[in-house]
């Protein structure tokens, strides 16, 4: 192997030894840290304290994930995640200015032109060449010899992985049966969804005779109002109600009695990502999802007619109740929200 470094010092006495001409290199320029060991030992405290940043970083994070619970509201949903993301930058803005600066002014920079090699193994003399090459790189980036640096760098590389262990824990298990149950269920009412208090008794439920053609209601169960059930409760069961003129509809026929003269439920959960479908379109009767534009025919039992959803909205067997109202004949017969790789196999989620 040969090797050519800008003229003047080491790189031009391995220039003339080779037999090859400077190949128009700049001349080296030394740098303050290259001629003086107050300014070297100074750089390698401030390369170790932007370690020390990261490892600071890195600790404060996982503090901080316990420290500012996410809660339910907006404000602690804020402080928590601007808690976290400050741990978050430090402990990788850390590293990686301390890595920046230490290649800046403490390992070698002086530029070398090297031939490139033929094909094939090397002789024993270049592999022999490429052992001193990499004792070399270790002398030049004074990793054996800078202890500070090495072992600083190496805690703040060993922990920096704990937050993202930490936060797999928001992942929690696989959803089981949970999705596969709602609030729904026999002779459950269909309620408006009015934006009220669950725990308020006005939540207004729906006859048959109010919903027109072409009409469409965000509508909740009506046990919802019972004290004790998560948002998440009401999340799932979320539906849309809409009424398309019977002739347009293409009924399956193992659904002909899950609507009412047209009066159709689905999930407003979308099976791509779970975003709400909010969307209706009552002449193309399309429902669409805002998030990632997947669009479900609701004359075709809300099968995906364009975007990444896989499925289609699972869909709610409704009837009538000896009153007029709008009830549900039982819960969803799939899961609902977003596809996952076990969705359809409700015995290995159990």
């Amino acid at each position: 192997m040969t090797s050519i470094e800008s003229s003047g010092g080491q790189g031009g006495q391995l220039a003339e030894m080779n037999g090859f001409a400077n190949p128009g290199l700049p001349e080296h320029k030394p740098r303050i840290t290259d001629s003086s060991p107050t300014a070297e030992r100074l750089a390698e405290r401030q390369i170790a304290a932007w370690f020390i940043v990261s490892m600071i970083g890195t600790i404060w994070f996982i503090v901080a994930y316990f420290l500012f619970p996410v809660g339910d509201s907006g404000a602690l949903v804020r402080i928590h995640t601007m808690a976290i993301g400050l741990g978050a930058t430090a402990a990788l803005a850390g590293i990686g200015i301390g890595i920046i600066l230490w290649a800046k002014t403490l390992v070698t920079d002086a530029e070398i032109v090297e031939d490139r090699h033929d094909k094939g193994g090397g002789t024993e003399e270049d592999q022999a060449i490429a052992l001193e090459i990499l004792n070399q790189a270790k002398d030049e980036s004074g990793i054996a010899r800078r202890s500070l640096i090495r072992n600083t760098l190496i805690a703040a590389v060993a922990i920096a992985p704990l937050p993202a262990i930490l936060v797999f824990r928001d992942l929690g298990p696989l959803p089981g049966d949970k999705l596969f149950t709602t609030l729904w269920g026999p002779g459950v009412r269909l309620c408006k969804d009015i934006g009220m208090i669950p725990e308020q008794s006005d939540i207004m439920p729906i006859r048959a005779a109010d919903v027109t053609i072409g009409s469409a209601f965000h509508v909740i169960p009506e046990n919802l109002r019972d004290s004790g059930h998560p948002l998440d409760e009401k999340a799932k069961a979320a539906v849309l109600l809409m009424r398309v003129d019977p002739n347009e509809l293409n009924t399956d026929p193992d659904r002909e009695s899950w609507g009412v003269d047209g009066i159709v439920a689905y999930s407003k959960v979308c099976t791509h990502v779970g975003c709400p479908v909010a969307l209706y379109e009552h002449q193309t009767h399309h429902l669409l999802c805002p998030c990632h534009q997947s669009t479900f025919d609701v004359t075709n039992h809300c099968k995906v007619i364009f975007g990444p959803a896989k499925r289609p909205l699972p869909q709610l067997p409704i009837a009538v109740d000896d009153e007029g109202y709008l009830v549900a004949q039982s819960d969803f017969t799939e899961p609902v929200g977003p596809t996952f790789w076990e969705i359809n196999t409700r015995e290995t989620n159990a």
